[in-house]
């Protein structure tokens, strides 16, 4: 991990392909990177609060990730659960830097 402006490369973008989501060691976190289809990136927490789904692994599209455990959809605008009671994940800021994943948690 390399420090980029108070954000940290997590490795290079060529390893992330489009419609890839990776999971990242980021500090003390698990953050889940996701490469959409039209080449943005999204971050959000790494693990499903509600039984600790590997995040990484849902299928996603621009707007949300959905766990591949139970089902639950993420929105990557604020983290919030689209169903009640299962609780957010923290979205972070991501972007690619000269070819580098970079990560602001």
């Amino acid at each position: 991990m390399t420090r980029v402006d108070t954000g940290v490369a997590v490795g290079p973008m060529e390893d992330l392909l489009p419609g890839e989501g990776r999971a990242y060691a980021v500090d003390d976190r698990q953050i889940a990177v996701f490469r959409m289809t039209d080449g943005t990136l999204r971050a959000t927490d790494a693990v499903c609060p509600h039984k600790g789904g590997p995040l990484a692994d849902g299928q996603f599209d621009l707007g949300q990730v959905v766990c591949p455990l139970h089902q639950y959809a993420f929105r990557f605008t604020d983290g919030a659960c689209t169903s009640e009671g299962v609780g957010s994940v923290q979205t972070c800021r991501v972007e690619d830097r000269d070819g580098q994943v970079v990560v602001w948690v």
